[in-house]
């Protein structure tokens, strides 16, 4: 499965199963501080990050809330996953 975690302004277009709450605020948390000297690794657990993936195949969606809004590209690609009908999960509290 692929999909994309979005927070605020920030996506990333994940393979793996739809995260759980606790797990989207884990992965957001995971990869959203920048640690100086430490190198990121493009997987977290069972979810791993995609640098190229075909829109057709996000099956998933799940948005984290942030301080800032979703750029104008991922708002159009969440609606497009919506008129296709895939669920979009918003959750209500943020991860900080």
């Amino acid at each position: 499965m692929v999909g994309i975690l979005v927070h605020g302004n920030n996506h990333f277009i994940l393979s793996g199963p739809a995260p759980d709450e606790a797990s989207a605020l884990a992965l957001i948390r995971h990869w959203s501080v920048i640690q100086i000297g430490e190198a990121k690794s493009s997987s977290f657990g069972q979810w791993q990050i995609r640098s190229k993936e075909f829109r057709e195949n996000l099956e998933w969606a799940v948005i984290v809330p942030g301080d800032r809004e979703p750029s104008p590209a991922v708002t159009q690609l969440l609606g497009e996953l919506s008129a296709r009908g895939v669920t979009i999960r918003r959750l209500r509290t943020g991860c900080w």
